[in-house]
């Protein structure tokens, strides 16, 4: 919200030579953050001059210009002679002029230069040029906006182009704060200034006619059980002038608020919305048929809004509608047919209260934040419509020489209850932990305009009408340690409760990454987005089409459904470092993915209304219309594993290093993971395994494919391996509470064992670890040969065994009868012969 500092200070005293900062500083004091200053861009000199003569100069470029000689006052060198290009002023007119060393927006300083033929001593401006506005319709004359300022005037400090506001930033919960009513109470609490509330008027003033125009409400489908307009209130203003400019002063602070100058009838409500607080609605009455009726809409009913878009409309949009249909987005945007323009002459106001959630999920539904839904759907002052929709007639008459309608006009309004809240007189201490006085609570809770009545125990208190967000006893606490400082509140660490912590699966997470970082690799995070065919070549082993979630509203429209692997976003990650010279990547990164199963359709609840609690059945359908998201931790590997040294070759990552990175994560996971050759689409055939735990498979390991990695961008080779984390995490058995470290000594075996080729080595070492029985503390393959001496189709593993008994020292006899034991059953298993 941004806050014009002469606006503010119409409704609370703001002490003579308060800089922006100060002004900042106490809105921070009573828990705004601060966010910019804002200016006009321009300096001086700008001052007041007449217009003496000119002479009407046509050029050969077919343009006229006049030579002017324009008073400017003695002080500020008396007559100049100054060239203009616009023909809207006449002899005697009291303009704006911009002299030699001023800086316009833009920057564009001013100097004397010859143009023309004529040396030009200056420039008279016009609204736009001064940043008054987009208006380029000529130049600003005075004497149109009921100046009559001297000569010589300072014309910066006349038009308001002197002013500066503060930006603030307004939390949802403080919608109040967006108005300059708002802001100035709020000031008024951090300095204890005094406050004028714009928004008491006597009730005389506000008294108007109910009969004579026609305003019903026909709600049949309420949001969570609440009409969707409270309050409407119509206000008629006749034989307005909508050529009329708006006044500078008003132009100036409407700029320095961040809303564009649009013609003096639309300036007035959007005036009267940032003073008040309450959007108002201007309608071209004449182009009205009927009274105004509001409703749901129909679905599939249109309306063309303001924005120049034909919307198509949802059954729960809330409408303003007239006997031809649809003129308005309730709260939102009015609709283009009935808005006000030049051709305007009797004006139709509307000050309403709408429901927060509806104008919020209409606003969001058609993707159309406006200054009135961001209003409503923080809450506006139920009190405020009557005095907004007079503020607005009033300017009406007099800044567009409009007249009042007294006898015709309509309102819709119920009473207005605001419940009170039970406040205890030992919680606001106990909760914030300071001893704040009966009187500090009550001065404060009073200062913001609560109304507080003793009670037993307590007070009872009724929370002003415009402070929606006060509903509880928590709420009033932070209201008091907000207005009497912050600063008060001790700085005390709680104490944790004993017997909490981490879970076991996040201890098991923090290990695997550490592991991994510990091993020299780098973690990164990627972005969860990609595209149907990369999902296809990571996400399933044959690279298959299985089903992907897709966005409804994607950051990216090229990579608009959530990933099925971690590898997509790791090769953007290599290809990144890669093209900026970091080509040796040791990389790795958790997260999860999302495997919806096929034939499943998720995401087919309905989501139940805002502001209304969900009960259980209601929670289950919406967590089984989520896709399963497994959380996964995959590597990738490119480039050097051991740069070149003095002494030492380059040494390249290789096959054996990703096994090595998923050993690292099998270690830290507490699991023995098994490698069996496989097949995947993305990955180079031969050079690509499987890996399980036991008999569940958890991930694969390989080398991409060289197009694969070409594709990224990668040259050479580049090693990966992903493995589902969770599933891992989920098979690492319970610890075991033996003694680690043995008292006997060991016995070594070694055995060669000639299999099928295509058999699995990880299957030979599972058949002799079973054979070999308890007495087998470690097994590791040490060889794989195949050629002379093995007969074709067949193989030679060599595996090295280590017994170990936890009683006494094994002779050589029981650690060979061991051995054998695991080679029969390896041989009743598959064959399996010791090699001669």
């Amino acid at each position: 919200m941004r806050v014009p500092l002469s606006w503010l200070g119409e409704y609370v005293d703001v002490t003579p030579g308060t800089t922006p900062e100060d002004v900042l500083a106490s809105f921070v004091s009573v828990g705004f953050e601060e966010e910019d200053v804002h200016a006009f861009d321009l300096t001086g000199p700008i001052v007041v001059g007449r217009v003496v003569s000119f002479d009407a100069e046509p050029q050969s470029n077919g343009k006229t210009i006049r030579w002017c000689q324009v008073d400017v006052g003695e002080v500020n060198g008396g007559v100049r002679g100054i060239v203009c290009g616009a023909g809207n002023f006449f002899e005697g007119d009291k303009v704006v002029v911009t002299l030699p060393g001023a800086v316009l927006p833009g920057p564009f300083p001013i100097a004397a230069r010859k143009t023309y033929g004529h040396v030009s001593d200056g420039m008279i401006a016009s609204a736009k040029e001064l940043g008054l506005g987009e208006e380029h319709s000529g130049i600003l004359r005075l004497t149109e906006l009921g100046l009559d300022p001297e000569v010589g005037t300072d014309a910066i400090a006349l038009l308001g182009l002197d002013d500066v506001a503060v930006d603030i930033n307004v939390t949802p919960d403080r919608g109040y704060a967006l108005s300059i009513r708002g802001a100035a109470r709020e000031y008024a609490h951090a300095t204890r200034a005094s406050f004028t509330d714009p928004g008491l008027r006597p009730f005389e003033d506000l008294e108007q006619p109910t009969g004579g125009f026609n305003v019903t409400v026909d709600d049949a489908s309420p949001i969570h059980g609440k009409p969707g307009v409270s309050e409407f209130v119509v206000r008629i203003v006749r034989d307005v002038d909508p050529s009329r400019p708006t006044p500078p002063w008003m132009t100036a602070r409407l700029s320095l608020a961040g809303i564009r100058s649009l013609g003096i009838l639309i300036d007035i409500t959007n005036y009267v919305m940032l003073e008040l607080g309450n959007p108002i609605h201007g309608y071209d009455l004449d182009t009205l048929s009927g009274g105004i009726t509001v409703r749901r809409a129909a679905a599939g009913e249109k309306l063309t809004t303001l924005d120049g878009k034909e919307r198509t409309l949802d059954a729960e949009d809330l409408l303003i509608t007239d006997g031809s249909g649809p003129i308005g987005l309730a709260g939102v945007m009015g609709g283009g047919k009935t808005e006000m323009g030049d051709a305007t002459r009797n004006v139709l106001i509307e000050a309403a209260i709408f429901d927060p959630v509806s104008i919020a999920r209409t606003a969001r539904r058609h993707k159309l934040p406006s200054e009135a839904s961001r209003r409503f759907e923080r809450g506006v002052d139920p009190l405020i419509p009557f005095v907004a929709a007079r503020r607005v007639a009033d300017l009406m008459v007099e800044l567009a020489g409009g007249t009042l309608d007294t006898t015709t006009g309509g309102a819709l309004f119920a009473e207005v209850f605001v419940p009170s809240v039970e406040l205890p007189t030992a919680f606001i201490p106990g909760l914030i932990g300071v001893d704040y006085t009966s009187d500090e609570i009550v001065g404060a809770l009073e200062t913001i305009g609560c109304e507080v009545i003793e009670a037993d125990g307590g007070w009872e208190v009724i929370p002003p009408s415009w402070r929606p967000d006060l509903t509880d006893r928590w709420t009033l606490a932070e209201e008091v340690a907000r207005l009497h400082g912050l600063d008060r509140i001790p700085s005390i660490l709680p104490t944790p409760p004993s017997g909490r912590g981490l879970t076991a699966l996040q201890r098991g997470r923090r290990r695997v990454v550490n592991a991994l970082a510990a091993a020299g690799h780098v973690e990164v995070v990627a972005f969860p987005f990609t595209t149907e065919e990369q999902n296809a070549l990571h996400g399933s082993p044959s690279g298959e089409h299985l089903p992907s979630i897709r966005l409804a509203n994607p950051l990216d429209g090229q990579a608009p459904f959530l990933r099925r692997s971690l590898l997509p976003g790791l090769l953007q990650i290599a290809h990144r470092n890669v093209s900026r010279g970091f080509t040796d990547l040791a990389l790795f990164e958790t997260g999860t993915v999302f495997t919806p199963a096929p034939g499943v359709e998720y995401g087919t609840t309905t989501v139940p209304p805002l502001a209304q609690l969900p009960d259980e059945a209601t929670l289950a359908a919406l967590h089984a219309s989520i896709p399963p998201q497994p959380r996964h931790v995959a590597v990738l590997l490119h480039g050097h594993a051991v740069s070149k040294a003095p002494g030492q070759q380059a040494i390249s990552f290789d096959l054996a290093d990703a096994l090595g990175a998923v050993q690292t994560v099998a270690t830290a996971a507490g699991v023995t993971i098994d490698v069996r050759q496989a097949q995947r689409a993305a990955l180079h055939p031969g050079r690509a395994g499987s890996l399980f735990v036991g008999d569940a498979e958890v991930g694969y390991v390989g080398e991409l494919l060289p197009t694969v990695a070409e594709a990224a961008d990668l040259h050479g080779r580049v090693f990966v391996a992903e493995i589902d984390l969770d599933a891992v995490l989920a098979l690492t058995p319970a610890p075991d509470a033996t003694p680690s470290l043995a008292t006997y000594p060991a016995a070594t075996q070694d055995v060669s064992l000639v299999v099928p080729a295509d058999l699995a080595a990880s299957e030979v070492s599972g058949a002799l670890a079973h054979g070999a029985g308890a007495l087998l503390e470690d097994l590791r393959l040490v060889d794989d040969y195949r050629g002379a001496g093995v007969p074709d189709g067949s193989k030679s593993l060599t595996f090295a065994l280590r017994f170990r008994a936890d009683d006494r020292t094994l002779t050589a006899a029981e650690a060979t009868e061991a051995k054998l034991a695991g080679v029969a059953v390896a041989a009743k298993r598959y064959g399996a012969s010791i090699r001669d």
